[in-house]
């Protein structure tokens, strides 16, 4: 199986070094500018759960179909992801996004067609090192995929099985669409809370009113999946709550670290997109208003800060 990964930073360079290793066929797609950093220094990742290091194979563009096209870009970047990967993708592709959210599925569905888009989901935090290696920042990961159609099931399958040699860690869902959702849920409550405030969950649950937005966004988010079909179990909202109650954690979102270096965000595809759906259901959602809110407004002082400096 031909497996080609666009970029090769964070999700990408991840879990692309990771089935290279493995002894995968992985080509990366790349710019040019780090497709010269890449053949000058290879794709380095260091993690708690090993580190790895491969000469990678690269590609500035592409002319030809692949078995499987990983695309785990930013969501922001889904245009020009759509334009790049477009000639890789041919009547058997399969293409498997990693993006947060579920927003994007209907623009891939659209663009492809719903028989060639899978379901991913990642949980693990990452960060780009300032020499392109790729640093794990914590012991934690989790990568869960599947297929959304019959026509993707032996190419999942064949994935899952060396995702399956890799790790116990990577699984095949039978379900990937309520997966997805249910990282929705938790990452709008993770990046809401800390994004609004700017601190830690252990940070937050020290203020005043912190456990009630941590509570009241999650309680939000968990409504619009259930109005939309895709309810949270109970039990996985045991483990939400446990771990967005931990006194003292230092957990933050990576949206929040976006924030802080005044990067563009995800809050359209996660925030927009939530509230669009609980406007459709008629569903008052006040602590997600409240953190779009603040989201909008940081990225409207932000491209005025950049039109104003050009």
């Amino acid at each position: 199986m031909r497996i080609l990964i666009l970029g090769a930073g964070g999700i990408g360079g991840y879990f692309g070094a990771r089935l290279q290793a493995g002894g995968s066929d992985v080509t990366f797609l790349v710019r040019p500018a780090r497709a010269a950093a890449l053949q000058a220094g290879g794709l380095k990742v260091n993690s708690p759960l090993g580190d790895v290091a491969v000469t990678p194979r690269l590609l500035t563009a592409v002319d030809s179909p692949f078995d499987l096209v990983l695309l785990s870009c930013k969501a922001y970047d889904l245009d020009s992801a759509l334009t790049a990967i477009a000639p890789a993708v041919g009547p058997h592709t399969v293409v498997l996004p990693l993006l947060n959210g579920v927003a994007h599925l209907d623009r891939l569905d659209a663009h492809f067609g719903r028989a060639r888009v899978a379901g991913g989901v990642a949980h693990l935090a990452l960060t780009l090192e300032a020499d392109g290696g790729i640093r794990h920042l914590n012991a934690t990961e989790k990568l869960i995929v599947g297929a959304r159609d019959p026509a993707q099931q032996a190419v999942i399958a064949a994935l899952g099985d060396r995702l399956a040699a890799l790790s116990p860690d990577y699984t095949v869902s039978a379900d990937i669409e309520q997966a997805m959702w249910d990282k929705l849920v938790f990452i709008a409550t993770l990046a809401g809370a800390t994004c609004l405030m700017r601190a830690t969950i252990g940070d937050i649950l020290d203020s005043c009113a912190g456990p009630a937005l941590i509570a009241g966004l999650l309680a939000e988010g968990a409504s619009i999946a259930t109005a939309c079909g895709h309810p949270p179990t109970p039990a996985r909202m045991e483990d939400y709550r446990a771990t967005l109650t931990q006194p003292g954690s230092t957990l933050t979102a990576s949206m929040l670290r976006d924030l802080q270096r005044d990067a563009p965000t995800e809050a359209e595809h996660i925030f927009g997109d939530l509230r669009a759906r609980a406007a459709r259901h008629a569903l008052a959602t006040p602590w997600l208003d409240l953190a779009h809110a603040h989201l909008q407004a940081a990225e409207a002082r932000r491209r005025r800060v950049s039109e104003s400096a050009g």
